[in-house]
């Protein structure tokens, strides 16, 4: 009987998140793409075949974003402290965009999808850093969702760097008295993406932890949270659509009050 009314709220769970096509959909989702080695282990395979496998679903995953009205897809692939990862699994990561980019961006400029890539770019080995800018420029004309790659990327950095600059700015006397949010942000890495899109209104993380890991922590103050048990290379659109229909239902108050239902105090 216990594990017949844990199904039943399981499937009840799943109907209220159906993903409504009616209602407005996230501009800006960002995905902690978390699992791949454990994917690939549990399998018995090398780890390398879990990014590899996850770097495929980063396609179906792209294209069914952008079919939905996403705008802006943000994706961590690489972070400032996945060096630390073994040498033969970091040199497999940092080939991972060369082959990537080879193969998808003629579908991402059919798909009219632009590629933009933040982090400390710098830092990435030349044949990675050519990649990454082949793929900007080929597709810098494209209008439709934005594919966001955070490429050695680490939020805390990204703000002391923001810091630094804002620093150097006020010593030289180029910077107004005072430091708004509005002025902070235009010195993150998310500046890129325009002032309307740089926070996403959905982060969603996948593999069963429920953690931030020094992704977008100014940008995602007020972002809803969706985590789900599934290893990144199992996350399907079905995962999407339902992690988007959770995502319908908040009520985003941004700190204030809001009433989406009749009657709601």
């Amino acid at each position: 009987m216990l594990n017949f009314l844990k199904k039943n709220s399981d499937n009840q769970e799943k109907t209220e998140r159906c993903f409504d096509s009616s209602k407005p959909v996230a501009d800006h989702i960002a995905v902690i793409m978390d699992g791949n080695g454990r994917w690939a282990q549990k399998r018995m395979l090398p780890r390398i075949a879990g990014h590899k496998e996850g770097m495929n679903n980063v396609k179906v995953i792209t294209k069914h974003a952008s079919k939905l009205g996403v705008k802006v897809l943000t994706l961590y692939a690489f972070s400032t402290e996945n060096w630390k990862r073994p040498t033969d699994e970091v040199n497999f990561l940092m080939k991972l965009p060369v082959d990537f980019f080879d193969v998808f961006v003629p579908e991402l400029i059919e798909e009219n999808v632009r590629v933009n890539v933040m982090g400390y770019k710098e830092f990435l080995p030349a044949h990675t850093q050519k990649a990454v800018e082949n793929a900007m420029e080929q597709t810098k004309e494209n209008t439709g969702l934005i594919l966001n790659f955070a490429l050695n990327y680490g939020s805390r950095a990204e703000i002391l760097t923001a810091v630094n600059d804002i620093v150097a700015l006020a010593k030289s006397g180029d910077l107004p008295d005072e430091v708004d949010e509005k002025t902070f942000s235009s010195h993150l890495m998310t500046a890129s993406l325009g002032e309307a899109l740089q926070d996403p209104d959905l982060l969603i993380r996948t593999s069963g932890e429920e953690r931030i890991s020094n992704f977008l922590l100014w940008q995602i103050a007020y972002s809803e949270l969706f985590f789900t048990d599934k290893y990144w290379p199992d996350f399907t659109t079905t995962d999407l659509e339902e992690a988007i229909g959770s995502y319908q239902l908040r009520n985003r108050r941004f700190g204030g009050l809001k009433d989406t239902t009749e009657g709601d105090a």
